[in-house]
């Protein structure tokens, strides 16, 4: 819990200082949208600039030769087109060829684009009319100087006044979400464990022009003062629980090792008193458990270096109260020797979980505890599981489909929550009938 304020503040979509930011998505949006506008406007003006060159002047030259035949009808004498703009040409029938330029000699009946040199082309339309072959030509650089004009001087300053709008709607966004970025970058440094709610009080804000800064400021003051109560009272919580539960257990060991220290004890109450040593320690056990996940990111234990043997072999020794009575071994391998920066009781209460599941579940054999140079393993010789109660054998209150066990199912689930919690993966592999084998794993061991 006491990391809930982190996970709370920091997974609930805040921005996060981060180049994915809010700001760095509006500039983003901003230059996308201008590119976007300027490639529309730059297509729009190269396709009238086309749309001008060859379907409006084609569509002139068409008709100016239409009715130059027609003068000619009337007026045979009608001289040729000639303009500021375009030039006519006309060979009649009778030899009237040799007055063309060479670049139109060949050219057949039709529209064409006649290469003139450097940055000039002919835009020429040929006829055939009543008295001979009539050639228009439109000079290039007047729809040049008509696209300039008016397609892309007006375009260049359309886009200016885009750019320039765009730039001032970017800069008053910017400012309009600021607060929230240095919300964001203020909750961002929080000690999780002791939250600084100044840097969100309700009059810190009071300036600031949007309502809804305000009240976001305003819910995250809220909601950090309800996180450090509910923090307080999960220390609380786990302080008391922690001495109340464990002076009861205390009691009843030492009531069990008086019983079985006394002499000529009776043989049924030398048995119970062994079983109720054996529920104390469980008890003890899982009240460890429980304490330590109960706090969310402090165990509340120190970190320590500790030899890993030193614990299989006391832990394998205290399981041994688990057997008594039945046909098992409890042996410990040690192809290994490695030591671990961490609290040791954390490792002891994974193992124990471990240990008393392999000795439950185990009537006659051997239960192994192997340690090697990056993990230990616990095997057993019991029964084992079939691939069905192996996938559920880290759910809650699963006892391996055995409803005459003691416990209630926790132990494999708690092991899992502590591996994930300190970063210790644990595997399972069974077979039925030929036990089961349980692995820690350790990701930084230390060879000693």
């Amino acid at each position: 819990m006491s990391s809930a304020i982190s996970r709370l503040l920091h997974g609930s979509g805040l921005p996060q200082k981060t180049d994915g930011g809010l700001r760095h998505k509006l500039r983003s949006t901003f230059l996308l949208q201008i590119g976007v506008i300027s490639v529309a406007m730059l297509l729009s003006v190269l396709g009238a600039w086309l749309v001008l060159r060859d379907v409006l002047i084609q569509r002139a030259l068409v008709e100016e030769a239409q009715y130059y035949a027609q003068r000619l009808r009337e007026d045979p004498a009608a001289p040729v087109p000639d303009v500021y703009n375009m030039r006519g040409y006309l060979a009649r029938a009778a030899g009237g060829a040799e007055s063309l330029p060479l670049h139109l000699l060949d050219l057949e009946p039709g529209y064409h684009v006649i290469d003139m040199g450097v940055d000039a082309n002919d835009l020429v339309y040929v006829s055939d009319i009543d008295v001979g072959r009539l050639y228009l030509v439109f000079d290039q650089k007047q729809v040049d100087r008509l696209a300039l004009w008016f397609g892309f001087v007006p375009l260049t300053v359309v886009l200016g006044v885009i750019y320039s709008v765009s730039w001032l709607s970017f800069r008053s966004s910017r400012r309009m979400v600021s607060p929230i970025i240095r919300l964001a970058d203020m909750v961002q440094d929080w000690d999780p464990r002791h939250p600084d709610l100044t840097v969100v009080a309700p009059g810190r804000f009071a300036r600031e022009g949007d309502e809804e800064v305000r009240a976001l400021a305003a819910a995250l003051h809220n909601l950090g003062t309800r996180v450090e109560k509910q923090i307080e009272r999960e220390h609380n919580f786990t302080r008391d629980a922690s001495h109340e539960l464990r002076t009861p257990l205390t009691v009843i060991k030492l009531a069990t090792d008086a019983l079985l220290a006394g002499e000529g004890s009776d043989p049924f109450v030398e048995k119970s008193a062994q079983r109720i040593r054996g529920a104390a320690r469980d008890i003890e056990a899982l009240i460890e458990s429980f304490l330590i996940l109960a706090r969310e990111s402090d165990v509340g234990l120190p970190d320590e270096d500790f030899i890993v043997n030193d614990v299989v072999i006391e832990e394998a020794e205290r399981a041994k109260l688990l057997v008594a009575g039945k046909q098992v071994e409890i042996e410990v391998l040690e192809h290994a020797r490695f030591a671990l920066h961490a609290p040791s009781r954390v490792f002891s209460v994974m193992l124990t979980n471990l240990l008393r599941n392999a000795c439950l579940y185990t009537e006659k054999g051997v239960v192994t505890v192997v340690v090697d140079s990056d993990r230990v393993s616990v095997i057993d010789s019991g029964k084992g599981m079939s691939p069905e109660q192996l996938a559920r054998a880290w759910e809650a209150f699963d006892r391996g489909g055995r409803v005459d066990r003691e416990g209630v199912g926790l132990g494999l689930t708690i092991v899992r929550r502590l591996s994930e919690r300190f970063g210790w993966p644990v595997h399972l592999d069974s077979e039925p009938g030929r036990g089961t084998r349980a692995v820690i794993q350790f990701p930084d061991p230390q060879p000693v």
